[in-house]
């Protein structure tokens, strides 16, 4: 009788460890699904940034500092390989797209422009999309890392080294308001 109690519990442990396991797995991948779709909203913003910056060139000959700056930052983006440079990289640009914006609201001409009109709802459907895949990441990288620092989740994930996930953060050039200056 003590022989199958015993080896009812060794199985009663094995379930846990596989259906917990699976479940760290499943909510990992999660995690990384949802980083992806951030990555793919993020690259159809820097893919809108040359066709944005050339068409504001023209106008805003003064603000080639933005400009080059924001075809720098693509650069760094593209060329980023962990997931920290590229939330850098993010941020700094949505700061910079939102300047650039601002800048653009500046010139009549420019603001009557129909590719000009056509980028600036592109860019504001983009940032939109950067904002909910942003907040679906986080959702999920809440979702994971609460299950794999619970008790006792949180022995087998040290067990099978399940890493606490960063959260995305709006960095302080994100979060100021753009100060235009003309000169």
């Amino acid at each position: 009788m003590v022989g199958f109690i015993a080896i009812g519990m060794v199985l009663l442990l094995m379930l846990w460890v596989m259906i917990t396991y699976n479940r760290l797995i499943m909510l990992k991948n999660r995690v990384r699904n949802s980083w992806s779709q951030v990555d793919v909203v993020l690259k159809n913003r820097f893919d809108l940034i040359p066709n944005l910056v050339e068409t504001v060139k023209g106008y805003a000959a003064h603000e080639k500092e933005t400009l080059s700056h924001l075809t720098e930052l693509r650069t760094t983006y593209a060329s980023a390989r962990s997931v920290q440079d590229k939330m850098g990289a993010s941020g700094e640009v949505g700061g910079l797209m939102n300047r650039l914006l601002m800048v653009a609201e500046s010139y009549p001409e420019l603001k009557a422009n129909e590719n000009f009109l056509y980028l600036k709802q592109q860019a504001s459907a983009i940032e939109d999309k950067v904002r909910f895949a942003r907040q679906f990441y986080n959702d999920a990288v809440e979702a994971y890392n609460t299950a794999a620092m619970s008790f006792p989740a949180n022995l087998l994930a040290g067990m099978f080294n399940f890493r606490q996930e960063q959260f995305f953060h709006i960095d302080a050039a994100e979060k100021s308001v753009p100060q235009v200056k003309f000169e």
